[in-house]
């Protein structure tokens, strides 16, 4: 399959993988079997454009692909027009069992295909442009007619409202505030009143006041709010929002207390989300085969592993990927050579192609598996990093320059990721037998 990338996403994709990282965008360059999901997938994301919601849990051993599976989705749903926010789960900044702090990290993460995090303000600016483009398309107010104009949007706001203002009134009021705000051309109450929407904490005081608001938000409250924000990001212009939930494993090294909490609140939202109380958004997980699987896990709220139950049978082609877990398999050796083509082919450099071949490509992925354990699936980040950094750098650079020649595969512990380091070790162990 041949994407079209331009020059500057090209540089942006080497460099992301030169330090090692995962891209930014053009990930659809270098997707290595992923196409079995996309169809599926696709479904989904016109199932939340259409007002839907829909969940979704994604498995796989570390370095099976798991960040780069939900930032080509994110890619996928930002070309549909979604927003788009991806929200580490963590016990001491994001607990899931504190939802005020998922919803504050959703809002500083959240993106769209035009403007970069933390969104919320072109959001909202954009919302309160498009109320104003719908009353005029309506035709009962002259553009000329300021307060008539001011008067009708604010009426189209009150019966877009009507929903959230039942359910959460501070979150209408503030709104209401802060396009009260914007017209009068005072910034600061603006911004104050952004935060405040955005979940954030110690809003000031003359902010609330403008819009008769009271209190920071609490766990409930935030869930309340992820419903407003759906409505304003509809309204806007944004069909739906893509949360990503990522490493929810985390879940399992924390208090027994915490993480009973933690799942009972993902059960909340996973049955929220069935119930179509969230219309318009599009929830995904991600975690290791242990954390569905285990006791210290999923496992331990019945009610939940319930509602993820998936029967994965022994062979990964056969996977439904319309059920609510979809499995990633990792990387094989063969997948790994693939990759590596495809960046080369990003890569663009005509010497690069004539003396990095195929089999090249293949020599230095048994090595960095053969290094990382003959773990291939720890391996693509290794192999990608080097493979750009130490080899298509130096052949482009360099016209006497051979990598079988010249060229010695080192792994440097401070190089490595925590499960890499595991990996490279696991052959170093002496076991007394």
């Amino acid at each position: 399959m041949t994407v079209e990338v331009s020059a500057r996403r090209r540089r942006d994709i080497v460099d992301a993988l030169r330090r090692g990282a995962v891209p930014a965008n053009g990930l659809d360059a270098l997707a290595v079997g992923l196409d079995r999901f996309t169809a599926a997938l696709d479904e989904d994301l016109d199932r939340v454009a259409g007002s839907g919601s829909v969940f979704k849990a994604v498995r796989g051993e570390y370095g099976a692909g798991k960040t780069f599976f939900t930032r080509w989705l994110g890619e996928r749903a930002k070309r549909r027009g979604f927003a788009v926010a991806e929200v580490q789960v963590s016990e001491l900044e994001t607990p899931l069992h504190r939802m005020e702090t998922v919803y504050r990290r959703l809002v500083e993460q959240l993106t769209t295909e035009q403007f970069a995090a933390s969104a919320l303000r072109p959001v909202l600016d954009g919302w309160i442009f498009a109320l104003e483009e719908d009353v005029l398309a309506a035709g009962t107010v002259a553009e000329t007619d300021a307060d008539g104009l001011d008067r009708a949007v604010g009426e189209l706001l009150e019966r877009r409202l009507a929903d959230i203002s039942r359910s959460t009134p501070g979150f209408a009021a503030a709104l209401r505030g802060y396009r009260a705000a914007i017209a009068s051309g005072d910034q600061v109450t603006a911004g104050g009143l952004a935060a405040w929407l955005g979940g954030q904490p110690h809003v000031a005081a003359s902010a609330r006041r403008a819009a008769g608001v009271k209190g920071d938000l609490d766990h409930f409250g935030a869930l309340s709010f992820l419903q407003g924000l759906l409505t304003v990001l509809r309204d806007s212009g944004h069909p739906g929002l893509l949360l990503v939930l990522d490493e929810v494993e985390t879940l399992q090294r924390v208090r027994s207390d915490a993480r009973d909490k933690a799942l009972n609140a993902l059960r909340q939202l996973v049955d929220d989300i069935y119930a179509g109380r969230f219309p318009g958004l599009f929830l995904l997980i991600t975690g290791t085969p242990a954390f569905f699987d285990g006791q210290q896990g999923v496992q331990r709220l019945a009610p939940l592993a319930q509602r993820l139950a998936t029967d994965f049978g022994p062979e990964p082609r056969w996977d439904n990927p319309r059920a609510a877990q979809l499995r990633l398999p990792g990387f094989t050796e063969a997948a790994l050579v693939q990759l590596g083509m495809r960046v080369r082919d990003i890569y663009g450099s005509a010497r690069v192609t004539e003396v990095v071949d195929d089999a090249y490509l293949g020599e230095l992925a048994r090595a960095v598996a053969g290094r990382l354990g003959g773990q291939v699936g720890v391996a693509p980040r290794v192999y990608l990093k080097k493979l750009v950094a130490d080899v298509f750098d130096r052949v482009d650079q360099f016209a006497d320059w051979n990598p079988r020649e010249q060229y010695a595969l080192t792994l440097r512990s401070d190089e490595l990721t925590e499960v890499e380091r595991n990996a490279a070790s696991a052959d170093d162990v002496d076991l007394t037998l």
